[in-house]
């Protein structure tokens, strides 16, 4: 088989995985590529931005790459050999000057995403925010609604266009909450409060996982997040109350112990300072007199 050959079909397979690569991303519902609220949109399209800035080097790099290899191969006696080449004033310009601009616009888009997209900010909006506190346990989420007086397991609700202030910690090993459609990561830490704001441009349901491995059942550690309207979430609130479950400290204690695959339960939250006292539970103990 003929060297021209062998690096024409090299060539095809190339564009080939390519193409497929882009039809399987064009056809699938990737949600990180395919956000459903503005913070999940903003990093989407960062993320687009730095893809489109690196492919300024990448590009070039395979394009002479193959010419190169293509020009210089040993069959073609009419490329030129140069062993005294020492210097080139365009090449040196290109390949210490591209890199410094690149390097310049990635530290102006971090300094500006780094504030815009910080997690701890509250978002701005006109209406007032679901406040939401979640708690990663082995292998399950707890979610807290403070203001309603309820928590459910492994599902959550919000409205849609209304900001969701997640406060987030967790009573097991490290673990990581993202829902992939809203927005980044964020980790779940023992006495620690990290926080994350979100919004749901319209309603839908939307696949929430852990990201961070946390052992045996981490695999199960999934929950729905659902957007619904006003209406719809004050129904279901209403709904939750009225559940014949109790979330006390003896139910909690019970639910701290390792478990997998844990269906959907909603409870009335009858420890209102439950949060609070998951967080001091891996605190300094108190100073005594």
């Amino acid at each position: 088989m003929k060297k021209s050959f062998k690096i024409a079909i090299i060539s095809i397979l190339v564009l080939a995985t390519f193409a497929l690569a882009t039809l399987f991303v064009m056809t699938h519902n990737i949600p990180v590529l395919h956000p459903k609220g503005a913070i999940a949109l903003k990093e989407r399209n960062l993320l687009v931005t730095i893809v489109i800035v690196m492919l300024i080097v990448v590009i070039p790099v395979f394009i002479f790459t193959f010419y190169f290899s293509w020009k210089y191969r040993a069959s073609n006696e009419k490329a030129r050999h140069e062993p005294d080449w020492e210097h080139n004033s365009i090449a040196e310009y290109c390949w210490w000057g591209v890199p410094f601009v690149i390097i310049v616009i990635f530290a102006i888009i971090t300094w500006k995403t780094s504030h815009e997209l910080n997690p701890f900010k509250p978002l701005e909006s006109t209406k007032k925010p679901v406040e939401i506190q979640v708690v990663a346990l082995n292998w399950k989420w707890l979610f807290i609604y403070p203001e309603q007086g309820i928590a459910t397991i492994n599902y959550v609700q919000f409205p849609e266009n209304t900001p969701v202030n997640f406060e987030i910690t967790a009573d097991a090993p490290m673990n990581s909450f993202w829902i992939p459609a809203l927005g980044g990561q964020i980790y779940a830490m023992p006495a620690m409060r990290t926080k994350l704001h979100l919004i749901a441009d319209k309603v839908g349901t939307f696949r929430g996982v852990s990201s961070n491995f946390s052992g045996k059942g981490f695999a199960g550690m999934k929950f729905n997040a659902v957007a619904t309207s006003e209406d719809d979430f004050i129904a279901w609130v209403q709904s939750v109350k009225n559940s014949p479950n109790r979330l006390t400290i003896d139910e909690y204690h019970h639910l701290v112990e390792p478990s997998e695959n844990n269906p959907v339960t909603s409870y009335v939250l009858v420890e209102p300072n439950l949060f609070d006292q998951i967080l001091k539970k891996y605190g300094p103990p108190p100073i005594k007199n």
